[in-house]
Protein backbone atom coordinates (compact mmCIF):
# COMPACT_ATOMS: atom_id res chain seq x y z
CA UNK A 1 0.00 0.00 0.00
CA UNK A 2 1.42 3.36 -1.02
CA UNK A 3 -0.77 5.42 1.38
CA UNK A 4 -0.59 5.28 5.16
CA UNK A 5 -1.97 1.87 6.06
CA UNK A 6 -4.99 1.77 8.33
CA UNK A 7 -6.24 -1.76 8.90
CA UNK A 8 -9.64 -2.64 10.30
CA UNK A 9 -10.77 -5.98 11.71
CA UNK A 10 -14.23 -7.44 12.37
CA UNK A 11 -15.75 -10.77 13.37
CA UNK A 12 -18.90 -12.00 11.66
CA UNK A 13 -21.42 -14.84 11.96
CA UNK A 14 -21.25 -17.45 14.70
CA UNK A 15 -18.52 -16.91 17.28
CA UNK A 16 -15.69 -19.42 17.56
CA UNK A 17 -13.02 -19.95 20.26
CA UNK A 18 -9.83 -18.34 19.02
CA UNK A 19 -11.40 -15.30 17.38
CA UNK A 20 -9.95 -13.06 20.09
CA UNK A 21 -6.50 -14.50 19.47
CA UNK A 22 -6.89 -13.66 15.78
CA UNK A 23 -8.00 -10.09 16.53
CA UNK A 24 -5.02 -9.68 18.86
CA UNK A 25 -2.66 -10.91 16.16
CA UNK A 26 -4.12 -8.60 13.51
CA UNK A 27 -3.80 -5.55 15.74
CA UNK A 28 -0.33 -6.20 17.06
CA UNK A 29 1.20 -7.33 13.77
CA UNK A 30 -0.25 -4.31 11.97
CA UNK A 31 1.02 -1.92 14.63
CA UNK A 32 4.45 -3.56 14.54
CA UNK A 33 4.64 -2.80 10.82
CA UNK A 34 3.68 0.85 11.22
CA UNK A 35 0.01 0.61 10.32
CA UNK A 36 -2.85 2.09 12.28
CA UNK A 37 -5.57 -0.28 13.45
CA UNK A 38 -9.26 -0.05 14.18
CA UNK A 39 -11.83 -2.63 15.26
CA UNK A 40 -15.38 -2.71 13.96
CA UNK A 41 -17.89 -3.77 16.60
CA UNK A 42 -20.77 -6.18 15.94
CA UNK A 43 -19.59 -7.50 12.61
CA UNK A 44 -20.96 -6.26 9.29
CA UNK A 45 -23.86 -4.59 11.09
CA UNK A 46 -21.34 -2.43 12.90
CA UNK A 47 -19.56 -1.70 9.64
CA UNK A 48 -22.78 -0.46 8.04
CA UNK A 49 -23.57 1.67 11.11
CA UNK A 50 -20.03 3.03 11.50
CA UNK A 51 -19.25 1.43 14.88
CA UNK A 52 -15.45 1.85 14.72
CA UNK A 53 -12.95 2.06 17.59
CA UNK A 54 -9.22 2.78 17.46
CA UNK A 55 -7.01 -0.06 18.67
CA UNK A 56 -3.63 0.10 20.42
CA UNK A 57 -1.32 -2.62 21.71
CA UNK A 58 -3.02 -2.49 25.12
CA UNK A 59 -6.48 -2.75 23.55
CA UNK A 60 -5.98 -6.46 22.95
CA UNK A 61 -4.22 -7.33 26.19
CA UNK A 62 -5.61 -10.24 28.21
CA UNK A 63 -7.85 -11.63 25.46
CA UNK A 64 -5.70 -14.48 24.11
CA UNK A 65 -7.34 -17.13 26.29
CA UNK A 66 -10.89 -15.75 26.18
CA UNK A 67 -13.63 -17.45 24.20
CA UNK A 68 -16.07 -15.64 21.96
CA UNK A 69 -15.16 -12.31 20.39
CA UNK A 70 -14.73 -9.23 22.55
CA UNK A 71 -15.66 -6.87 19.68
CA UNK A 72 -18.98 -8.64 19.12
CA UNK A 73 -20.45 -10.31 16.07
CA UNK A 74 -23.69 -10.53 14.11
CA UNK A 75 -25.41 -12.08 11.12
CA UNK A 76 -26.28 -9.27 8.71
CA UNK A 77 -28.96 -9.50 6.05
CA UNK A 78 -28.21 -5.91 5.02
CA UNK A 79 -24.78 -6.99 3.80
CA UNK A 80 -26.43 -8.77 0.89
CA UNK A 81 -28.21 -5.66 -0.39
CA UNK A 82 -26.75 -2.99 -2.67
CA UNK A 83 -27.66 -0.33 -0.13
CA UNK A 84 -25.84 -2.15 2.66
CA UNK A 85 -22.75 -2.82 0.59
CA UNK A 86 -22.57 0.77 -0.63
CA UNK A 87 -22.87 1.98 2.94
CA UNK A 88 -19.94 -0.27 3.95
CA UNK A 89 -17.74 1.25 1.26
CA UNK A 90 -18.69 4.75 2.41
CA UNK A 91 -17.94 3.98 6.06
CA UNK A 92 -14.54 2.47 5.30
CA UNK A 93 -13.58 5.48 3.22
CA UNK A 94 -14.85 7.91 5.86
CA UNK A 95 -12.71 6.22 8.51
CA UNK A 96 -9.63 6.11 6.29
CA UNK A 97 -9.45 2.30 6.23
CA UNK A 98 -7.10 0.97 3.56
CA UNK A 99 -7.48 -2.71 4.33
CA UNK A 100 -10.05 -4.91 6.09
CA UNK A 101 -9.63 -8.29 7.81
CA UNK A 102 -12.84 -10.27 8.27
CA UNK A 103 -12.94 -13.31 10.56
CA UNK A 104 -15.79 -15.79 10.07
CA UNK A 105 -17.27 -18.54 7.91
CA UNK A 106 -18.84 -18.94 4.50
CA UNK A 107 -21.44 -16.18 4.92
CA UNK A 108 -18.67 -13.82 5.98
CA UNK A 109 -16.67 -14.76 2.89
CA UNK A 110 -19.61 -14.28 0.51
CA UNK A 111 -20.14 -10.76 1.80
CA UNK A 112 -16.39 -10.08 1.69
CA UNK A 113 -16.32 -11.08 -1.97
CA UNK A 114 -18.98 -8.45 -2.69
CA UNK A 115 -16.89 -5.79 -0.96
CA UNK A 116 -13.82 -6.85 -2.93
CA UNK A 117 -15.81 -6.37 -6.14
CA UNK A 118 -16.54 -2.80 -4.99
CA UNK A 119 -12.85 -2.03 -4.59
CA UNK A 120 -12.39 -2.73 -0.87
CA UNK A 121 -9.02 -4.31 -0.11
CA UNK A 122 -10.03 -7.29 2.03
CA UNK A 123 -8.63 -10.57 3.41
CA UNK A 124 -10.52 -13.31 5.23
CA UNK A 125 -9.59 -15.49 8.20
CA UNK A 126 -11.55 -18.75 8.74
CA UNK A 127 -13.27 -18.65 12.12
CA UNK A 128 -15.95 -21.33 12.46
CA UNK A 129 -16.32 -24.43 14.63
CA UNK A 130 -17.93 -26.34 11.74
CA UNK A 131 -14.69 -26.63 9.73
CA UNK A 132 -16.85 -26.38 6.62
CA UNK A 133 -14.61 -24.17 4.47
CA UNK A 134 -12.70 -25.71 1.62
CA UNK A 135 -9.00 -25.03 0.92
CA UNK A 136 -7.96 -24.89 4.59
CA UNK A 137 -7.03 -28.00 6.56
CA UNK A 138 -8.87 -26.66 9.58
CA UNK A 139 -10.59 -23.54 10.87
CA UNK A 140 -10.23 -21.51 14.05
CA UNK A 141 -12.46 -22.96 16.79
CA UNK A 142 -12.81 -26.48 15.39
CA UNK A 143 -10.25 -28.03 17.73
CA UNK A 144 -11.70 -26.39 20.84
CA UNK A 145 -15.25 -27.44 19.91
CA UNK A 146 -14.05 -31.03 19.50
CA UNK A 147 -12.57 -30.95 22.98
CA UNK A 148 -15.79 -29.54 24.41
CA UNK A 149 -17.83 -32.31 22.79
CA UNK A 150 -15.41 -34.99 23.95
CA UNK A 151 -15.60 -33.73 27.52
CA UNK A 152 -19.41 -33.65 27.42
CA UNK A 153 -19.54 -37.12 25.87
CA UNK A 154 -17.37 -38.54 28.66
CA UNK A 155 -19.77 -37.12 31.24
CA UNK A 156 -22.80 -38.53 29.41
CA UNK A 157 -21.09 -41.91 29.15
CA UNK A 158 -20.77 -42.08 32.94
CA UNK A 159 -24.52 -41.86 33.46
CA UNK A 160 -25.29 -43.94 30.37
CA UNK A 161 -23.21 -46.77 31.78
CA UNK A 162 -24.68 -46.43 35.27
CA UNK A 163 -28.24 -46.74 33.96
CA UNK A 164 -27.37 -49.06 31.03
CA UNK A 165 -28.95 -46.74 28.49
CA UNK A 166 -28.45 -45.53 24.95
CA UNK A 167 -27.75 -41.82 24.64
CA UNK A 168 -27.92 -39.68 21.50
CA UNK A 169 -25.73 -36.58 21.58
CA UNK A 170 -26.56 -33.92 18.98
CA UNK A 171 -23.78 -31.59 17.88
CA UNK A 172 -23.64 -28.69 15.44
CA UNK A 173 -23.27 -29.18 11.70
CA UNK A 174 -26.21 -28.53 9.39
CA UNK A 175 -24.54 -29.40 6.10
CA UNK A 176 -21.07 -30.48 7.21
CA UNK A 177 -20.52 -33.42 9.56
CA UNK A 178 -16.84 -32.78 10.30
CA UNK A 179 -17.46 -31.80 13.92
CA UNK A 180 -19.57 -34.90 14.60
CA UNK A 181 -17.11 -37.18 12.82
CA UNK A 182 -13.90 -36.05 14.50
CA UNK A 183 -15.37 -35.54 17.96
CA UNK A 184 -17.19 -38.87 17.70
CA UNK A 185 -13.98 -40.61 16.73
CA UNK A 186 -12.04 -38.97 19.56
CA UNK A 187 -14.78 -39.71 22.11
CA UNK A 188 -15.19 -43.34 21.10
CA UNK A 189 -18.82 -43.03 19.95
CA UNK A 190 -20.51 -46.29 18.99
CA UNK A 191 -22.43 -44.70 16.12
CA UNK A 192 -21.77 -41.45 14.22
CA UNK A 193 -24.41 -39.91 11.95
CA UNK A 194 -23.39 -37.18 9.49
CA UNK A 195 -25.24 -35.51 6.58
CA UNK A 196 -22.72 -36.81 4.04
CA UNK A 197 -23.27 -40.51 4.77
CA UNK A 198 -26.74 -42.10 4.35
CA UNK A 199 -27.98 -44.13 7.32
CA UNK A 200 -30.85 -46.45 8.20
CA UNK A 201 -32.61 -46.86 11.54
CA UNK A 202 -32.25 -50.64 11.24
CA UNK A 203 -28.47 -50.31 11.09
CA UNK A 204 -28.43 -48.26 14.30
CA UNK A 205 -30.60 -50.86 16.01
CA UNK A 206 -28.20 -53.56 14.87
CA UNK A 207 -25.24 -51.67 16.34
CA UNK A 208 -27.05 -51.25 19.66
CA UNK A 209 -27.99 -54.94 19.71
CA UNK A 210 -24.42 -55.95 18.89
CA UNK A 211 -23.18 -53.97 21.86
CA UNK A 212 -25.72 -55.57 24.18
CA UNK A 213 -24.66 -59.02 22.97
CA UNK A 214 -21.05 -58.18 23.82
CA UNK A 215 -22.09 -57.11 27.31
CA UNK A 216 -21.81 -53.34 26.81
CA UNK A 217 -23.71 -51.33 29.39
CA UNK A 218 -24.27 -48.31 27.18
CA UNK A 219 -24.37 -47.02 23.61
CA UNK A 220 -23.27 -43.52 22.62
CA UNK A 221 -24.54 -42.08 19.34
CA UNK A 222 -23.13 -38.76 18.11
CA UNK A 223 -25.29 -37.09 15.46
CA UNK A 224 -24.77 -33.90 13.45
CA UNK A 225 -27.87 -31.69 13.50
CA UNK A 226 -28.05 -31.91 9.71
CA UNK A 227 -28.28 -35.70 9.80
CA UNK A 228 -31.06 -36.01 12.40
CA UNK A 229 -32.50 -34.29 15.44
CA UNK A 230 -31.73 -36.05 18.70
CA UNK A 231 -35.20 -35.88 20.28
CA UNK A 232 -37.04 -37.30 17.30
CA UNK A 233 -34.40 -39.94 16.67
CA UNK A 234 -34.52 -41.02 20.33
CA UNK A 235 -38.26 -41.65 20.09
CA UNK A 236 -37.89 -43.64 16.86
CA UNK A 237 -35.00 -45.67 18.22
CA UNK A 238 -36.82 -46.41 21.49
CA UNK A 239 -39.75 -47.88 19.56
CA UNK A 240 -37.53 -49.80 17.16
CA UNK A 241 -35.12 -51.23 19.76
CA UNK A 242 -37.61 -51.73 22.56
CA UNK A 243 -35.68 -49.96 25.30
CA UNK A 244 -35.23 -46.46 26.68
CA UNK A 245 -33.14 -44.00 24.67
CA UNK A 246 -32.21 -40.56 26.00
CA UNK A 247 -31.07 -37.50 24.06
CA UNK A 248 -28.76 -34.58 24.77
CA UNK A 249 -28.46 -31.47 22.58
CA UNK A 250 -25.21 -29.69 23.35
CA UNK A 251 -26.23 -26.51 21.54
CA UNK A 252 -24.25 -23.33 22.02
CA UNK A 253 -22.01 -24.80 24.70
CA UNK A 254 -19.93 -26.00 21.74
CA UNK A 255 -19.07 -22.41 20.77
CA UNK A 256 -17.89 -21.26 24.18
CA UNK A 257 -14.92 -21.74 26.43
CA UNK A 258 -11.26 -20.88 26.41
CA UNK A 259 -9.62 -21.78 23.08
CA UNK A 260 -7.23 -24.70 22.98
CA UNK A 261 -3.50 -24.15 22.54
CA UNK A 262 -3.87 -25.32 18.93
CA UNK A 263 -6.60 -22.76 18.18
CA UNK A 264 -4.67 -19.95 19.87
CA UNK A 265 -1.60 -20.76 17.79
CA UNK A 266 -3.57 -21.17 14.56
CA UNK A 267 -5.46 -17.92 15.11
CA UNK A 268 -2.25 -16.04 15.89
CA UNK A 269 -0.62 -17.28 12.70
CA UNK A 270 -3.66 -16.59 10.54
CA UNK A 271 -4.26 -13.09 11.89
CA UNK A 272 -0.66 -12.12 11.23
CA UNK A 273 -0.76 -13.66 7.74
CA UNK A 274 -3.89 -11.64 6.91
CA UNK A 275 -2.12 -8.39 7.78
CA UNK A 276 0.95 -9.40 5.77
CA UNK A 277 -1.26 -10.17 2.78
CA UNK A 278 -2.95 -6.77 2.92
CA UNK A 279 0.37 -4.95 3.21
CA UNK A 280 1.63 -6.95 0.22
CA UNK A 281 -1.28 -5.72 -1.87
CA UNK A 282 -3.43 -8.85 -1.81
CA UNK A 283 -7.23 -8.74 -1.75
CA UNK A 284 -10.26 -10.95 -2.30
CA UNK A 285 -8.59 -13.94 -0.67
CA UNK A 286 -8.66 -15.90 2.59
CA UNK A 287 -5.84 -17.22 4.72
CA UNK A 288 -5.72 -21.04 4.77
CA UNK A 289 -3.73 -23.68 6.61
CA UNK A 290 -2.30 -26.09 4.04
CA UNK A 291 0.16 -28.78 5.09
CA UNK A 292 1.15 -26.78 8.20
CA UNK A 293 1.89 -23.62 6.18
CA UNK A 294 -0.11 -20.44 5.54
CA UNK A 295 -1.56 -19.99 2.06
CA UNK A 296 -4.06 -17.73 0.27
CA UNK A 297 -7.10 -18.86 -1.73
CA UNK A 298 -9.91 -16.86 -3.31
CA UNK A 299 -13.14 -16.49 -1.37
CA UNK A 300 -15.02 -18.40 -4.07
CA UNK A 301 -12.74 -21.42 -3.73
CA UNK A 302 -13.26 -21.42 0.04
CA UNK A 303 -17.06 -21.23 0.11
CA UNK A 304 -18.01 -22.89 -3.20
CA UNK A 305 -17.94 -26.36 -1.67
CA UNK A 306 -17.69 -27.86 1.79
CA UNK A 307 -14.58 -29.30 3.32
CA UNK A 308 -14.30 -32.77 1.83
CA UNK A 309 -15.62 -35.53 4.07
CA UNK A 310 -12.89 -38.14 4.36
CA UNK A 311 -14.87 -41.35 4.16
CA UNK A 312 -11.93 -43.50 5.26
CA UNK A 313 -11.91 -41.67 8.61
CA UNK A 314 -15.62 -42.33 9.02
CA UNK A 315 -15.08 -45.99 8.21
CA UNK A 316 -12.22 -46.14 10.74
CA UNK A 317 -14.46 -44.68 13.46
CA UNK A 318 -17.04 -47.37 12.79
CA UNK A 319 -14.42 -50.14 12.84
CA UNK A 320 -13.04 -48.94 16.18
CA UNK A 321 -16.54 -48.72 17.65
CA UNK A 322 -17.22 -52.47 17.25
Amino acid sequence: MSEKARIAVLTSGGDAPGMNAAIRSVVRNALAQGAETVAIRHGYEGLIDGDFTTMEVSSVGGILDRGGTFIGTSRSERMFTDEGLDRCVEQLAAHGVTGLVVIGGDGTYRAAEKLDERGVRIIGVPGTIDNDLAATDTTIGFDTAQNTICDATSKVRDTASSHERTFIIEVMGRECGMLALYSGLAAGADVILVPEVPWQLEDICASVAQGVTRGKKHTIIVVAEGAAHAFGLAEELSRACGHEVRSVVLGHIQRGGSPSAFDRTLASRMGAAAVDALLDGESGKAVCLQNADMALETFAVCYSHSHEMKRHIYDLAMVLAR
